[in-house]
């Protein structure tokens, strides 16, 4: 199963994120080595969002957790954020992958 975490970063984020990045980072890292979050980073040219991807037998509550935690929704750096199941059924890594 996945899980999809979704950030809406502050406007200001580029000058607010530097206080906090290495425990934002610390945590992302220790959930990685779990074998929760596959991958994280920010998207557009803002960058104004983050994704971050979870996978494993409960990846929703992971996401959850990852951030109730992050220093960075803690601290205002992320003004609001979803976690969302996420069906996947292309690739190689799909939970129920659908071929044709």
């Amino acid at each position: 199963m996945h899980a999809v975490l979704e950030y809406t970063y502050a406007d200001n984020y580029l000058e607010s994120r530097g206080q906090y990045r290495a425990d934002h980072l610390k945590a992302g890292w220790e959930a990685v080595e779990r074998g929760e979050l596959l991958l994280g980073g920010a998207i557009g040219e803002g960058p104004f969002k983050g994704l971050l991807i979870f996978a494993g037998e409960n990846p929703l509550e992971a996401a959850k957790a990852f951030a109730a935690a992050d220093p960075y929704v803690l601290n205002g750096v992320v003004t609001s954020w979803t976690a969302s199941l996420w069906t996947t059924v292309l690739g190689n890594g799909a939970a129920t992958p659908v071929r044709p």
